[in-house]
């Protein structure tokens, strides 16, 4: 299993919205997220957004939180390399794991959060639907 590219997009986002909540921005940037710009690097993906989506950010908070029932080696996973910035040597040293674990629990993660938020969305267009 490899990494799901716009999952680990969406962590780095999380990352620095989480940062900035931390020093008592709630985690909300500045700018109005209508007037993000959009940058095309000539990859051929998804353009790259100039700031953090605020709505994204808070699903994917809600995703990576979610892992705490029954999957807790993943979300530290997930915090250690993101939140606090470790390398995978240095996860797997603090976690006493090898680092083809710390790669596994990543590939995990990021299949888990994709669950979720698909999830998530499928109950919000049902209940959309029920309420017409």
């Amino acid at each position: 299993m490899a990494r799901i590219e716009r999952i680990k997009q969406r962590l780095e986002n999380w990352a620095l919205w989480k940062e900035r909540e931390g020093r008592g921005g709630l985690g909300y940037y500045t700018q109005s997220s209508f007037l993000r710009i959009a940058v095309d690097c000539g990859g051929g993906g998804d353009p790259l957004m100039s700031t953090v989506d605020e709505i994204e950010a808070t699903k994917t908070d809600e995703a990576v939180t979610s892992l705490l029932d029954g999957k807790p080696q993943l979300h530290r996973t997930i915090v250690l390399i993101y939140l606090e910035g470790e390398s995978i040597r240095r996860t797997a040293e603090m976690m006493c794991k090898a680092e083809s674990t710390i790669k596994s629990n990543l590939e995990k993660g990021d299949f888990e959060i994709q669950t979720f938020l698909r999830l998530k969305e499928e109950d919000r267009e049902r209940a959309a639907a029920a309420s017409k």
